[in-house]
């Protein structure tokens, strides 16, 4: 445990994230100082009045006076007054290194484009029906640092690009990149490499890297070695074999599983199962337990969830696809009898959308496009696209259009920040559009 005692602590941001390191340090008996570059930022409410705060721009002198800056996941590192007083010496760090400091047990670090969502809260089914008290959170659910307030034997943590730039103490028990596709790259000025080095470093010190064979992107920069496990669709420890149009899990040669006692579906759905098996292998839970776990566990809400079904007619909310990669794996997976009305559009954070190009083709595809980006989605297809500026009016749009064996899928490839205040609500606004529209 690290002593804060007697610091200048200033915390960047009053987000979850934010208003979770203040909790922290008051409960340490350490008043900091706190500064968000929005006027009114949400959590304001809920400062202590004794906390000394700057709203509406980083205050260049306190941070130049600060012995210790943590910044939330959405502060960037590279804005000048950060970049200065890091050259002044100071240090900065977010939440999960505090955390890093405090945990007394082991930790499983879970990153990647696509999928850590799900394959994080399948480890912590996996270790829970083992019988172990695991804290899961980071960047799904609770913040890591409210995880300190109970006893756990485990923890699992999400990691995004963003906090694992400000990690410098993680050794993870197990560690994995997932995958590796184009993504905010508006955060990275020195494009995607910049972002590929920050998921990178999840494996520093960490006792097994799990790696994933299908995307040479995800192997730690030294290579493989020892400590690396793999996994694979079609090589690795952990890999698929297809046998007469039949899909199975195999772990070092043995068939472990047959995918149809799965609930989770899709060629994507199964590789992250063979992940999440390789890392509680790596912990050594007992595959009994994780077996048991891939018969009973259905997706996340938002990730090609069907929210509704009516007449023939399957509404999917994936608003959890956020980028080109995940709306790739998403339409790979699907398979349609009748018209396939696929929804796309949102915040792209500069992304190059013509990888899905390939996946748009054919005569039974529909798009409908909208958001800030909606006009640049419009071009992978003219022919087939229709541009509106809200989600709602396009699905009044494809509400008067849908046959039976039509599906109707959420995919936007695009963050949701430009409508709407995240992911969950974008998808919630599908899921109760659905519904209504359709009675």
């Amino acid at each position: 445990m690290r002593d804060y005692q007697g610091k200048k602590i200033i915390i960047i941001g009053l987000g979850i994230t934010g208003l979770a390191c203040i909790d922290f340090f008051m409960a340490h008996g350490i008043v900091p100082s706190v500064m968000d570059t929005r006027i009114a930022p949400p959590g304001l409410e809920n400062l202590p009045r004794s906390l000394k705060r700057h709203l509406g721009s980083l205050h260049q002198d306190w941070l130049l006076s600060a012995d210790l800056i943590v910044i939330s996941p959405g502060i960037a590192l590279s804005s000048p007054e950060l970049r200065t007083a890091a050259k002044a010496g100071v240090e900065i760090v977010g939440d999960i290194e505090l955390f890093c400091h405090e945990a007394q047990a082991p930790i499983v670090a879970i990153t990647g484009s696509n999928g850590k969502s799900t394959v994080t809260a399948l480890v912590g089914e996996m270790a829970k029906s083992a019988g172990l008290v695991v804290g899961i959170g980071g960047n799904i659910g609770l913040p890591a640092l409210h995880l300190l307030k109970q006893q756990y034997k485990l923890y699992i943590l999400e990691l995004s690009s963003f906090q694992l730039e400000t990690i410098y103490s993680l050794r993870a028990a197990s560690a994995t990149i997932l995958n590796l596709s184009e993504d905010h790259i508006i955060r990275y000025p020195r494009g995607f490499q910049q972002y590929r080095l920050a998921k990178l470093r999840i494996y520093k010190n960490a006792s097994i890297c799990v790696v994933n064979t299908d995307d040479p992107l995800t192997l730690p920069i030294d290579g493989t070695n020892a400590r690396c496990v793999s996994f694979g669709a079609y090589q690795g420890d952990y890999h698929l074999i297809f046998q007469q149009g039949e899909t199975y899990l195999c772990v070092y040669g043995e068939i472990v599983l047959h995918t149809r006692e799965m609930k989770l579906t899709g060629r994507h759905n199964y590789i992250n199962a063979l992940a999440a098996l390789a890392l509680a292998d790596s912990i050594n839970i007992p595959r009994a337990f994780s077996l048991k776990t891939l018969t009973t566990f259905t997706c996340l809400p938002h990730r090609f969830q069907l929210v509704y079904e009516f007449n023939g007619v399957r509404w999917i909310n994936d608003s959890k696809s956020t980028n080109v990669g995940s709306t790739k794996a998403a339409l790979s997976n699907l398979k349609i009898k009748g018209i396939l009305h696929l929804l796309l559009g949102g915040d792209g954070k500069s992304a190059d959308f013509s990888p899905l190009l390939p996946y748009v083709q054919g005569d039974n595809i529909r798009l409908y496009c909208f958001g800030r980006d909606g006009a640049q989605l419009v071009k992978l297809r003219p022919s087939v696209a229709t541009l509106t500026e809200t989600l709602e009016q396009a699905m009044r749009i494809i509400a008067c259009q849908v046959q039976p064996d039509d599906v109707v899928l959420l995919s936007p490839a695009c963050a949701s920040l430009d409508q709407f205040h995240n992911f969950e609500m974008r998808g919630d606004s599908f899921s109760r559009l659905a519904q209504e529209l359709s009675e």
